[in-house]
């Protein structure tokens, strides 16, 4: 589904700033895996996935989705292609416009754009149907801007807005670190439902070990640029968060996650 090969990334090469973000980097990701992803700060987490993405071009190496090379199309070339939920809530969304608004936008995302790409009563029962399944209420509030609701509100809305035409693969970067634990909660259990029920592809971001543990059926822990372990599922579930410490000190020679430790307890 998703082949990364030899990917590269450095910013303000040649610089008393430079920064490699990647290096080397090589991913095979299976139809249907869930992989969780965890690393310290400036691992390359964000940089992989904005790879993915269409955000940002690799120097070198090469991006393929679903046998197709991507590595040069822009964000939008990609857009019927993946589905991806950030860690800020409105970053997802349109807060200025209404639910229903923002669900047009998704429902023609990576489609040609024409005069029919408002809102009809058609398209509104669709989206009173893909709202119930959230669970908040939001299939009756069609009109209600997304400014007016609250961040777990906002970020289920961004969830369903993601995965609405189901995309090849469903990118989320920290989609429960800006809300509170109960929040939180319910959008992993809403994650976790939406991802099974289309045998979506995915790669979730997270800077919680347990969720990362929990969670999906594989790990990959980035460092300096580089993924340094790659867990099966098999493996994945007969540990604990100790038991990663130990793995990410052990492949780094008895480095330890020093000031970042505590983000990933």
């Amino acid at each position: 589904m998703l082949n990364i090969t030899n990917v590269n990334k450095v910013f303000n090469a040649g610089t008393v700033n430079e920064k490699i973000a990647l290096r080397n980097v090589n991913l095979h990701v299976k139809k249907g895996e869930f992989i969780t992803v965890i690393g310290s700060n400036g691992a390359g987490k964000s940089t992989m996935m904005n790879m993915i993405s269409g955000g940002l071009t690799p120097d070198e190496g090469s991006i393929k989705i679903d046998g197709k090379d991507v590595t040069r199309l822009a964000e939008h070339q990609r857009a019927g292609l993946i589905g991806r939920v950030f860690q800020d809530p409105m970053a997802g969304t349109a807060p200025n416009m209404t639910i229903e608004e923002n669900l047009a936008i998704a429902l023609g995302r990576g489609k040609r754009r024409t005069l029919g790409f408002g809102v009809n009563n058609q398209k509104r029962e669709l989206f009173r149907e893909q709202l119930k399944q959230l669970d908040q209420g939001l299939e009756n509030r069609l009109k209600t801007k997304v400014g007016f609701l609250s961040g777990g509100q906002r970020q289920a809305l961004s969830l369903l807005m993601a995965t609405f035409t189901e995309p090849k693969i469903l990118l989320l970067d920290e989609h429960t670190a800006a809300l509170d634990p109960k929040r939180a909660q319910l959008i992993v259990e809403l994650t976790e439902k939406i991802v099974e029920r289309y045998k979506l592809t995915t790669i979730m971001v997270t800077h919680n070990m347990e969720q990362a543990l929990n969670m999906g059926n594989r790990l990959l822990m980035l460092h300096d640029g580089g993924i340094i372990l790659d867990i099966p599922d098999e493996k994945k579930r007969t540990m604990k968060p100790q038991d990663l410490l130990r793995a990410f000190e052990t492949a780094r020679g008895g480095e330890s996650f020093s000031e970042d430790r505590f983000l990933l307890t």
